[in-house]
């Protein structure tokens, strides 16, 4: 049940899983995602993944700017290599690329997240079969997820990338789980839980 004042679209649920001493010192990560399409004659599975820029001054205020299926970062740092509108296909069905050694140093916080295109029927996680998630730095992941604990959810972040002091990049996985279309998420996805 919502609380008084809160909508649906604002709602969200899930945890964050804690920093590791491996996920330290990251450069450059892929985020790729797959999913199964769906059956002959219904509306399209059709996930999107979705990165926001978030400046050090204000890392919890409004992204600097976002990346997703038909955008791209100014100065090429975050790029999506490719994009599915309906899982078809073999291996991972979208790949966005951060090079976050190259981020100016006006930023401070990246956040990754994955939402559902809505077509005819509303669907959730749960409704798309075979979801992965998978985060890695060259040839290590960092991490994995099927999404089944946001299985209720339209959308969800993934990866949360944080910069310290020195420069030096953090990664966290952060599964949180929003009831919400794509463009609310964005606004929504780099909030302080």
């Amino acid at each position: 049940m919502d609380a008084p004042g809160e909508s649906a679209a604002a709602r969200s649920r899930g945890g964050g899983s804690p920093m590791s001493s491996v996920s330290k010192g990251i450069k450059k990560v892929e985020v790729g995602l797959k999913w199964d399409p769906s059956p002959a004659g219904t509306a399209p599975n059709d996930l999107d993944i979705i990165a926001a820029t978030y400046t050090a001054d204000a890392p919890y205020g409004s992204p600097v700017y976002l990346v997703h299926f038909d955008s791209r970062s100014p100065d090429g740092t975050i790029t999506l290599n490719r994009d599915s509108r309906t899982g078809q296909g073999f291996g991972f069905d979208e790949v966005m690329v951060l090079e976050l050694d190259r981020l100016a140093a006006t930023f401070g916080r990246v956040v990754v997240g994955v939402a559902i295109q809505q077509h005819t029927d509303e669907k959730v996680f749960g409704d798309i079969p075979n979801t992965a998630v998978r985060i890695r730095e060259g040839h290590t992941d960092l991490a994995q997820t099927d999404l089944a604990s946001v299985s209720g959810s339209t959308a969800s972040t993934v990866a949360e990338f944080t910069r310290d002091a020195s420069g030096a990049w953090s990664f966290r996985q952060v599964v949180r789980g929003f009831d919400t279309d794509p463009t609310s998420f964005a606004a929504l996805m780099g909030s302080e839980h």
